[in-house]
């Protein structure tokens, strides 16, 4: 689907595996040049765990072999994927936007909270102790890794909407030791993640849309 407000593409890649979507990101990133037009990845993920640039072995607690383990370029540290958690990849040409890295990250907080907010839910940053992401009363329900080349955004965020938690709990997750993870389902029992996803989609277009200087 293509914006013409933004000029930029929505993917819709349904549920694939991790590493795919890692591998078509990276080589999507390393072929674009100035015309090349910005993108946004909409995905689940078969269950998997992945591992940012700053992971440390204490970070897993339990060996499960039945869920892959991969090693990601991404800032940050471990975390879960799973069908029922939405993924938004945004492949950003910052420099051309003329917006920071600080700038993304907040413009991708923000855009969950406003999402949650119109769903009845109140979430926030965390003020103290600075870690990227949402929470709602100190669970995390939204996780932010993101990568940068050449002036241009890999990765994104991952909202967990309706889906099995208890993996989170092999891992300090995000390196934090007892950080508990809830979900939308939790809050919102009938919640449809096909809606949180077009949601999401537009909320971020019109933030991006509002701090994008070009």
């Amino acid at each position: 689907m293509y914006n013409y407000e933004n000029n930029l593409f929505i993917r819709h890649l349904g549920i694939e595996p991790w590493i795919l979507t890692y591998e078509k990101m990276n080589n999507f990133t390393d072929q674009r040049n100035i015309s090349t037009l910005d993108e946004i990845w909409m995905v689940e993920h078969t269950p998997v765990f992945t591992q940012g640039r700053t992971s440390e072995k204490k970070d897993i607690l339990y060996i499960n072999n039945k869920i892959p383990l991969f090693n990601s370029n991404r800032g940050g540290k471990i975390t879960y994927h799973a069908p029922g958690q939405q993924l938004m990849y945004v492949l950003i040409n910052l420099k051309k936007r003329n917006i920071s890295i600080r700038i993304l990250v907040s413009i991708l907080e923000q855009t969950v909270i406003n999402v949650l907010f119109y769903i009845g839910i109140k979430a926030n940053r965390l003020l103290s102790n600075y870690n990227p992401g949402v929470y709602i009363n100190n669970k995390k329900i939204a996780s932010i890794g993101l990568k940068i080349s050449k002036g241009c955004s890999l990765h994104g965020i991952a909202i967990n909407v309706d889906m099995d938690l208890l993996p989170f709990s092999y891992i300090n997750p995000c390196g934090l030791h007892q950080l508990k993870m809830t979900q939308i389902r939790d809050l919102v029992p009938n919640i449809k993640i096909s809606i949180v996803k077009n949601l999401i989609i537009n909320e971020f277009i019109k933030l991006l849309n509002k701090y994008s200087k070009i």
